[in-house]
């Protein structure tokens, strides 16, 4: 009668039934087009552009180098790694269940007492059980464990294209604030000539006091100026330094020239985005792993069958232990079903339920947010790329303005608050002009995320 159990049990673990719902894919909202790509070049896999790390397109061989080490050295794309050998020692283990567990036991002891002549008992024996996957329930683990673990893999690429657009973008911070120094130092050294000139023009009794009085404003408050840039740049240094892992007193970055290149990006066709985006990828996945919840908590409504058996030699004296006449085996199968619980399963397949709908409701709203995060991006590059010019075009003629006040006060044609007020508009349109072309960079950077980070092809 066991043999016929155990032959049927395992014939119904073969066939095997999944109690859980099949997956799809939700549904999400994908146009045929984004909204702000007019103008832009659609990307394709023949392409002529650039194929290697997308950071590459900057064209600063220091930022190539430091971008480079973010894999390696920061602890947040490290902490993803772990976690997704984490997920993958999961799946391991999962799969693990699907096949019998052995395990050889042996064991000797010696009894006695009173009267009674001590005696001796040996045993050896080698057994093994198994759980057969007859409703499905440990497959829709292991494949809930393989979906878990791929959007590990997904948080993998997310966190290191997050260090990696963090870090570039600090580093145009750096080399922003490089700049604005090397300007407020030529400002500050003009605003001494002038008020060098004033001094001697108010010794002279040629001009009043207050003229003096508004140089020496002019050139504090320049110098205030430097001092903040001077902060912001020490802070751009520690952070890029805690990107790469490292102490910020252990890392420093030298002043050098600033490569103002703002790459092209072609674009992709909004579907796409679906398979590229890391963060969508792993929405997804959670999707696809709470769906397979649903079959293990239904596979509850199921009994449960397990079988066993063992093989040994047990005897009183080691000598005779593996005789045949001293073997002993056992075959066994179990059964267990759960007759009343109050609607406690019935509760759990539903929150199994609900947590996938959730997840459902998280996926479209990641895939939304991406479709209005490139959306932001592309708006922003055209309109930066706009005003770029007209911040170079009111800088020249702020510089030109600046140039004629300070010739005219010399000559004494025009008081001292003109020439200030010159000198304000030049400075305010010479670090405008620049941070238009540092947002024109971070723009490109943020653009480059919002894709999935570069757009390199399949092909050779």
């Amino acid at each position: 009668m066991i043999y016929r159990l155990s032959a049927i049990a395992l014939a119904a673990a073969l066939c095997g039934c999944a109690v859980g719902p099949k997956y799809e894919v939700p549904t999400t909202a994908a146009p045929a087009t984004f909204k702000e790509a007019e103008g832009w070049t659609p990307a394709a896999p023949a392409d002529a552009m650039e194929r290697g790390p997308w950071w590459m397109l900057f064209g600063d061989p220091l930022l190539n180098e430091l971008a480079a080490s973010v894999d390696v050295n920061n602890q947040n794309v490290a902490l993803a790694a772990a976690q997704y050998a984490q997920a993958r020692a999961v799946v391991a283990e999962q799969r693990a269940s699907l096949f019998p567990s052995v395990a050889l036991n042996g064991s000797g002891n010696r009894s006695g007492g009173g009267e009674t002549r001590p005696s001796n008992n040996y045993r050896v024996d080698i057994g093994g059980s198994w759980e057969p996957d007859t409703w499905g329930s440990l497959r829709a683990g292991v494949t809930g464990a393989q979906a878990s673990a791929q959007a590990s893999a997904a948080d993998l690429a997310a966190a290191r294209l997050s260090a990696q657009g963090e870090l570039v973008a600090n580093y145009i911070g750096l080399r922003q604030a490089d700049v604005e120094r090397q300007i407020l130092d030529t400002t500050i050294q003009g605003y001494r000539r002038v008020l060098q000139i004033t001094q001697n023009r108010v010794d002279a009794g040629v001009t009043a006091r207050s003229d003096l009085l508004q140089a020496q404003t002019q050139l504090f408050n320049a110098e205030a100026d430097l001092l903040t840039v001077i902060r912001q740049r020490a802070v751009y240094e520690h952070a890029i330094a805690v990107l790469l892992g490292k102490a910020p007193a252990e890392f420093s970055l030298a002043p050098a020239s600033w490569s103002i290149v703002v790459p092209e990006v072609p674009l992709g066709v909004p579907s796409t985005l679906l398979q590229r985006r890391p963060d969508i990828a792993a929405a997804e996945r959670d999707v696809a792993a709470a769906n397979e919840n649903i079959g293990i908590a239904r596979a509850a409504y199921f009994p449960s069958l397990n079988l066993s058996a063992s093989y040994g030699y047990g005897n009183s004296q080691v000598g005779g232990l593996f005789s045949a006449s001293n073997s002993l085996w056992s075959l066994g199968l179990s059964a267990a079903q759960t007759l009343f619980d109050a609607g406690a399963i019935a509760a759990r397949v539903e929150q199994t339920r609900a947590a996938r709908d959730a997840a459902i409701a998280r996926y479209r709203q990641t895939v939304l947010d991406a479709f209005a995060d490139v959306e932001d991006q592309l708006a922003a590059t055209r309109a930066l790329a706009q005003q770029q010019e007209l911040r170079r075009q009111a800088s020249e003629a702020a510089d030109q303005v600046e140039q004629q006040m300070e010739n005219r006060y010399r000559a004494g044609q025009v008081n001292y608050t003109e020439v200030v007020s010159a000198q304000v508009t030049a400075l305010s349109a010479r670090r405008a002009l620049i941070q238009v072309q540092a947002d024109r960079q971070t723009t490109a950077v943020a653009l480059i995320q919002s894709l999935g980070g570069g757009w390199q092809s399949s092909q050779p």
